[in-house]
């Protein structure tokens, strides 16, 4: 039985991407917030803390602005270094995680907070962040139900979707900022590679007034471009999007469907669903088109009525 786990929605307002016209405004005219932690464990109300953090920085567009990244001590023993390959050695002189706030701030200031699962992250900024001055109600984007809901893939992991969509598999698995990078990648190159504009429905991203400059103090394990001109010099998260294969569903599926394992008993309950609200806008298009019609048609009558009528 676990403890009550923090409610992610209390840092994040989940939004989601769509084609429907008209929705809201085009993904690619926001900024993004690209986030990735690794953990000591998969919940916080276990005792799980942040060992690691990195933000990408980016436009719409895929232009790199700024990366951020730093191991964090945990203040609890390093679990899980067969995953994150992070040693109780590595974070002696790191940052606590209440020492981000101002350096957070800044990066997610007029931007769209992005993770792939972003749930995960977001329980854990809201144990260990949010009670430290992070603000919440962050505009925020999970790539991976994103991609579950408008592209039919066989995985959805990173790493694998990564791979299926553009050939290249992510280098720096399992690091924060190798993470946070390749999420980022993926979403230049969803915006990129859509067919029709993306819009993003959520809340407008919020800029803040408190965010404090990068100071140094930091302890990262892998080199990032810590300023505008070093990101300048990389232009993109990884490399310029690639083209990819077109497996976009022709029916996209709501986001809220999406989560969990998604099994191949949940896509196909999604897809109904899909379906489902497909035929039921095309039943009431056609019901205002008639409606439309008739209004038309009683109007020209009663014209011509009128007409006969000053005549007679």
């Amino acid at each position: 039985m676990l403890d009550a786990e923090p409610d992610a929605g209390r840092v994040v307002r989940m939004g989601a991407l769509t084609r429907r016209r008209g929705a809201a405004r085009s993904a690619r005219e926001l900024d993004y917030a690209v986030v990735d932690v690794e953990t000591t464990g998969l919940y916080p109300g276990e005792g799980a803390r942040i060992c690691e953090i990195a933000v990408v920085r980016m436009r719409g567009d895929g232009t790199l602005l700024r990366e951020f990244t730093t191991l964090v001590d945990p203040g609890v023993p390093v679990a899980g270094q067969e995953f994150h390959g992070i040693a109780a050695g590595d974070v002696v002189g790191a940052p606590k995680a209440a020492e981000l706030v101002g350096v957070l701030t800044g990066l997610f200031s007029g931007a769209v907070v992005v993770g792939h699962k972003l749930g995960f992250e977001g329980r854990f900024l809201a144990s260990e962040l949010l009670p430290a001055g992070l603000p919440g109600g962050l505009p925020g984007l999970c790539t991976l139900l994103a991609l579950r809901s408008q592209l039919d893939l066989p995985r959805y992991s990173l790493p694998r979707a990564c791979h299926t969509l553009s050939g290249h598999w992510p280098t720096g698995q399992h690091t924060a900022l190798g993470d946070a990078r390749a999420c980022a990648q993926l979403l230049t190159e969803l915006l990129a590679n859509a067919p029709g504009t993306l819009r993003y429905t959520g809340p407008d991203p919020v800029e803040f007034d408190s965010g404090e400059p990068d100071q140094g103090g930091w302890k990262p394990r892998t080199a990032y471009a810590a300023s505008p001109s070093a990101a300048a010099l990389r232009g993109h998260p990884e490399r310029p999007p690639a083209v990819w294969p077109h497996r976009w569903r022709p029916l996209e599926l709501d986001p809220r469907d999406c989560g969990g394992s998604f099994s191949a008993q949940q896509r196909a309950a999604a897809e109904r669903d899909a379906e489902c609200r497909s035929a039921a806008l095309d039943a009431a298009a056609a019901s205002a088109a008639l409606a439309s019609a008739l209004a038309a048609t009683s109007a020209v009558r009663l014209l011509a009525r009128r007409v006969r009528s000053g005549l007679a």
